[in-house]
């Protein structure tokens, strides 16, 4: 019988480090974190389509009816605009702190700036609805509760309407995505709360920051069609 020594080291595989967020598909943090990230900017590309369809519908009956689409911008208050658009820049800034505060493990700076982001843009949504019932007040809601006539040219009504239908849309699918945000916003508090985010791991943070700047973007872009069109 020969006196062989077998070194178990030879015998084990090596033991990588398992980090309890990596999913069993991925070889390591790195490369699961651009798989993320990747699929978000995907995300991104297919919502850029579906709000660039909207914006060429607007710009072409923007056209057609030049006249009626600057009397609908002057039922909007640009103040009450360019006050929720500094709103949400402001909630631009908080998620970016949120995404270097989890890059840097500052657990409740992390919780904090997302919950700030949060309220920011709470505060956006607060002053949308009071548009909306404004708006309604007014009789601006399209269909059967538009009741505005335009009283110096009202064969201009029409066009109005129509207008009102771009910016209800336009600001509600916007409103929407605010309201979606919202909810992931408070589960990423959670998860921040309890320390699941660090320098190996912060990818979900970062890729709800690019959600957030986003539709953050989109706004930029909805505030001087909808409400400096005159």
């Amino acid at each position: 019988m020969s006196d062989i020594t077998v070194d178990s080291r030879e015998e084990t595989p090596h033991a990588h480090h398992h980090h309890p967020f990596l999913q069993h598909h991925f070889e390591d943090l790195g490369q699961q974190h651009e798989a993320s990230t990747l699929g978000m900017w995907v995300f991104v590309a297919q919502e850029i389509l579906f709000f660039g369809g909207i914006f060429a519908a607007y710009a072409i009956y923007r056209t057609m009816y030049p006249e009626a689409w600057s009397a609908g911008a002057h039922h909007q208050n640009w103040f009450i605009g360019a006050v929720n658009t500094a709103v949400l820049i402001g909630s631009s800034l908080t998620m970016a702190l949120a995404v270097w505060a989890a890059q840097t493990s500052r657990r409740m700076l992390t919780v904090w700036m997302l919950l700030a982001t949060l309220i920011l843009g709470s505060i956006f949504v607060g002053v949308k609805g009071y548009e909306y019932y404004d708006h309604i007040h007014h009789g601006l809601l399209p269909g059967q509760s538009f009741t505005y006539v335009h009283a110096e040219n009202p064969a201009l009504t029409p066009g109005i309407q129509l207008f009102m239908v771009f910016y209800f849309s336009m600001t509600g699918l916007h409103a929407l995505h605010m309201i979606v945000g919202a909810g992931l916003l408070l589960w990423f508090m959670y998860r921040a709360w309890r320390g699941d985010f660090g320098p190996e791991y912060y990818a979900p943070v970062e890729i709800m920051g690019l959600y957030w700047h986003f539709v953050d973007i989109v706004w930029i872009f909805l505030f001087p069609l909808l409400y400096l069109s005159h």
